[in-house]
């Protein structure tokens, strides 16, 4: 099957799933299960290695727990559409990411970048400020169109400062600036496995971004002894503070309508808050394209981007069906009890608890299993503990946790773009970037502690 038909069948499997959303019919949700066992196997020929295993190995996890749960062969496609909301959140991503480049807020920011400093310790503040920004909202794709115009500009010095500096500002700005975005998979998994309101963790994850934000701002500027001069006089540019603080203050301002939207029509309908960031994200992207008035634009860019996506998720849906069906078949046996117990024996400790959670998501990424993975274990887990522990605190760990390895999975995207845009060792990354990653997680372990 090609990649054109590939896209129908997922249209089609995601189609069903949204629609049962507002009927209630258990029968388009059956009808979603049952494509969704050939999607993943025609997924499997198109997915990397890495989520192929991820992908036998869950789903040989599930046939055993699926035979000793003895669960009937017929509840099967129920058990396929468990992890369905996810796919669906990340298929709607791509039309928020197109409307902030048909506005060009892309490129006004970025130019941030290209204007003079004096040292590469503001470089370094001014990099972590402009990842941080763009990353709110075309996440993934901020990456290499910052680490593009770093290279650019840091040509003249040596590899060593260049990869150090790259690996450093861009994979932390974007790692801490997800745990607050409503459009971030692990933040809307954590909402919607704690039952916890997105506003009530809002404050505390804008809390622990902007201190470990600033407190790596400040460790960034051990560059300052090191000169600056721009690459070429075509990338020194004057900034026009007008002009950048009214882009700025535009995309705060739709970034605000937008959670206010979600979190208004969550509680009006009822719906998760996945469903409900997937539902908006589209109508929302449409709104704003009339208003800054590139409708136009916004319709070439959106409609090719997203095509595209949806053609080339083989690699999440290998991973979320499958995941899917691991824990629905997890959850039919006696062993998930099993697992539960040394969390239940360690319950009138949470600090514990908590680091072990840490630890987990940032074990996990080293031998590079993804963060959604570990929370889909982790989440089945640790329900029990709710009830004597803050389900906050649980979901603050889960977001800092998992997003830190961001900037530290060896085998994730994130490194791996990275080490292939700078051609350096992915280990090395990895190393650099670690006691950041421990910080990170360490804040948001403290902070949920002291919610407890």
């Amino acid at each position: 099957m090609n990649k054109f038909s590939i896209g129908y069948l997922y249209l089609t499997v995601l189609g069903l799933y949204l629609i049962d959303m507002f009927l209630g019919s258990e029968v388009l949700t059956y009808m979603a299960g049952v494509l969704a066992i050939p999607a993943l196997l025609i997924s499997f020929v198109g997915a990397t290695k890495l989520f192929r295993l991820l992908g036998t190995l869950f789903v040989s996890a599930g046939v055993i727990f699926f035979l000793w749960g003895n669960v009937s062969v017929l509840e099967l496609p129920q058990l396929m559409t468990n992890n369905l909301s996810l796919l669906a959140f990340l298929a709607m991503l791509p039309w928020m990411q197109s409307v902030v480049r048909a506005g060009r807020f892309d490129r006004r920011i970025n130019q941030l970048l290209q204007a003079r400093v004096k040292d590469l310790g503001r470089l370094y503040t001014r990099s972590l400020g402009t990842t941080y920004l763009l990353v709110a909202f075309i996440n993934l794709s901020a990456i290499p169109l910052i680490q593009d115009v770093l290279k650019q500009n840091l040509a003249h010095f040596s590899k060593a400062v260049r990869d150090d500096f790259i690996s450093r500002t861009t994979l932390r700005g974007f790692a801490l600036v997800l745990a607050w975005s409503p459009m971030e998979i692990m933040v809307a998994i954590t909402v919607d496995t704690t039952g916890v309101s997105f506003l009530e963790y809002l404050p505390w994850l804008l809390l622990i971004s902007g201190i470990v934000l600033i407190l790596d701002g400040i460790i960034g500027q051990r560059f300052r002894r090191v000169a600056y001069e721009p690459n070429g006089a075509a990338l020194t540019k004057t900034i026009n503070p007008l002009e950048m603080t009214k882009r700025i203050f535009q995309l705060s301002v739709a970034l605000t309508a937008f959670l206010f939207l979600v979190v208004g029509i969550g509680n009006l309908t009822g719906l998760s808050f996945i469903i409900t960031v997937t539902l908006v994200i589209f109508p929302f992207a449409v709104v704003w394209a009339i208003l800054i008035k590139r409708i136009r634009s916004f319709w070439t860019i959106g409609a090719k981007t997203w095509w595209f996506r949806l053609n080339n998720m083989q690699n999440f849906v290998v991973l979320f069906v499958a995941l899917g069906f691991f824990s629905g078949s997890l959850n039919e046996t006696p062993f998930l009890g099993m697992i539960q117990e040394p969390f239940m024996l360690a319950a009138n400790q949470p600090l514990v608890v908590l680091l072990f959670i840490q630890f987990t998501f940032l074990a996990m990424a080293m031998i590079g299993m993804h963060p959604i993975a570990t929370i889909g274990i982790l989440q089945e887990v640790v329900v029990p503990l709710y009830e004597t522990m803050n389900p906050m605190s649980i979901g603050i760990v889960f977001i800092t946790s998992s997003l830190s390895t961001a900037s530290v999975g060896t085998y994730g995207i994130t490194v791996t773009m990275t080490s292939q845009a700078t051609e350096q060792n992915p280990y090395l990354i990895t190393l650099k970037n670690m006691p950041f990653a421990l910080l990170y997680g360490g804040v948001g372990t403290i902070i949920g502690w002291l919610l407890i």
